[in-house]
């Protein structure tokens, strides 16, 4: 399991006092946008969209930190935009460290070594840099629309590991991955010594460059996640719930609770979720009692919805399973001590996926025809 034993228990604790209080709706993790502009333009983004003078624009600490204690969620993650181009970004985070929040800096890591070294951030273990990693290094540079990328934040992962900072990855997968070199990928980042890796389906932003790429039907997206994490190293270690990855590969259903994982960024708080943006209000409060909630959902019937399985409506919804009944906590327990998931026809379909051709020319729409082995190749009779 990739999540420290004092984090799970503080969250596992906070869970029952909102059961025991009646609270249906309550905040597991905040999300924390102290800024919008990046030093990547990556295609998926939906947020790098903004004109000049938005992306100008940035939080100051006091807002954050006031943002955090109104939310009252004891995780705080923050993503960007780019988050180490904030020029208080030090500040940020040792404010919230100092009201006992546990931080998530989600980073693309192009500053983190640089950081690092600047002595920005002093290793807690409150503090985690989840680095934005898209698989290995090909699909991950072709995703950010860089290349070098991938080298770059390995070389940071590196550093951090070595001077007691706890890291993750994050990835999101789109249309077209290949499931084979995300099991490869996975195993790249245990080697790297990395807490956890955390993984998630894409979902299609509207203000995103291309759409084309998002996991769009909620069937094909499990069949995927069934092949990529059923019959699973028992090296890999992921910082997220279990019942969340076994939602994804359909082995559960929830609903999405969108209020377990707000928003708070430079418009305001962001109704109703981190992924639509259907108006802004100024306070957490208004958030929770005037969005109206029965719109939004699978269940709600909203077109924009029915597909969506990304971490930040589901995994809340996993998390208040796992705690707020015996049949979940069961399933939690029976998840970490037993995470194979041996499935013959989830192999089969893996395998059948390593003869198809994947990578970026594909995504692109360019045939590239599978390779044969050396055994098979007719060319090769005489040659050497």
């Amino acid at each position: 399991m990739g999540v420290p034993i004092s984090q799970m228990w503080t969250i596992a604790s906070y869970v029952v006092r909102q059961k025991l209080k009646g609270n249906k709706r309550y905040p597991l993790v905040m999300q924390l946008e102290p800024l919008f502009r990046c030093n990547l333009a990556c295609a998926g983004c939906g947020k790098i969209q903004y004109p000049p003078h938005i992306l100008k624009r940035q939080l100051t600490p006091e807002q954050c930190w006031a943002a955090a204690e109104e939310c009252g969620a004891p995780v705080v993650a923050i993503p960007g935009g780019e988050p180490m181009l904030h020029p208080q970004i030090k500040q940020i985070v040792e404010g919230l460290i100092a009201r006992k929040k546990f931080v998530y800096v989600c980073t693309n890591a192009l500053l983190l070594k640089q950081r690092l070294e600047e002595g920005v951030f002093t290793p807690n273990k409150r503090l985690s840099f989840s680095v934005h990693m898209d698989g290995q290094e090909e699909h991950h540079d072709f995703a950010v629309c860089r290349e070098g990328t991938f080298k770059t934040a390995v070389e940071a992962i590196r550093l951090a590991v070595k001077m007691g900072f706890r890291v993750t990855t994050n990835t999101t997968l789109f249309d077209g991955a290949d499931p084979n070199s995300v099991r490869a990928f996975f195993d790249e980042m245990m080697g790297l010594g990395v807490e956890g890796v955390m993984v998630s389906p894409g979902y299609a932003y509207p203000k995103a460059p291309d759409q084309k790429s998002f996991m769009r039907e909620r069937e094909k997206t499990i069949g995927f996640f069934r092949m990529l994490l059923s019959n699973r190293s028992r090296a890999w270690k992921f910082n997220q719930s279990p019942l969340f990855l076994e939602f994804l590969m359909g082995r559960r259903d929830y609903e999405c609770t969108p209020w377990g994982l707000p928003t708070y960024s430079i418009f305001g708080w962001q109704k109703p979720c981190y992924l639509l943006q259907d108006g802004y209000v100024d306070t957490f409060k208004e958030l929770i009692e005037t969005t109206e909630w029965e719109r939004y959902g699978r269940a709600s019937g909203n077109r924009a919805c029915q597909q969506c399985m990304v971490h930040c409506g589901y995994e809340p919804s996993a998390v208040d399973h796992t705690f707020g009944s015996l049949g979940g906590l069961w399933g939690n327990i029976r998840a970490i001590v037993s995470p194979r998931y041996r499935d013959a026809e989830a192999a089969r379909l893996l395998a059948e996926e390593a003869k198809k051709p994947h990578g970026p020319l594909v995504q692109l729409g360019i045939e590239v025809k599978k390779a044969k082995p050396e055994a098979e190749r007719t060319d090769l009779v005489g040659v050497g």
